[in-house]
């Protein structure tokens, strides 16, 4: 795996809808900027073994930075794969959508429920939204969230943006009542 650059961004909501949140809401994003294990070799029938050397070490990589950014318990995460334009979004797909890499974030956020994701390929600067949900129960409507991401220099056509966020709390203010209202 070769990783060109770690990415880090803490943002702190600290009003929303003219009102104080207290304690702010905080939400942390840590994206590496890896070259495309796939690059150059035309279309790659068999991906399991490039997702074998780099998943697990991305996981690795990735899953302690955001927890430590995030300072604080996280209770909804999210991940993302941004592929450069050469690339297929199978191949962030590959990387992301394994246990190999997801386990390690789910282990660090004392998590249970699936990572939900954002997946796509665009040029170097590209925003993207990555979704959030609950640690533990994906149907707690005050943590379906999303945070937007752009990173001026990447992805470069043979780079991947792999990206782990986790949010300390719900959305700010929130106020919509429980799924278990309307069945």
């Amino acid at each position: 795996m070769i990783v060109r650059k770690i990415v880090t961004v803490v943002e702190e909501i600290l009003t929303e809808g003219g009102r104080a949140v207290s304690p702010a809401a905080r939400v942390a994003i840590v994206a590496a900027v890896i070259e495309n294990p796939w690059a150059g070799q035309g279309f790659v029938e068999d991906l399991s073994s490039g997702i074998e050397d780099n998943a697990s070490p991305l996981g690795e990589l990735l899953a302690p930075k955001v927890i430590e950014a995030l300072g604080a318990e996280a209770q909804a995460y999210g991940k993302a794969a941004i592929v450069g334009l050469n690339g297929e979004i199978e191949h962030g797909s590959g990387l992301i959508h394994t246990l190999k890499f997801g386990d390690h974030f789910r282990k660090a956020a004392n998590a249970t429920t699936l990572l939900p994701a954002v997946e796509k390929r665009g040029p170097a600067g590209i925003v993207f939204d990555i979704p959030l949900k609950h640690i533990t129960d994906a149907t707690i409507r005050s943590h379906h969230q999303t945070v937007e991401v752009r990173i001026a220099d990447a992805p470069h056509p043979d780079e991947i943006v792999i990206a782990l966020a986790a949010a300390a709390q719900g959305r700010p203010q929130q106020r919509l009542a429980p799924l278990t209202t309307e069945q």
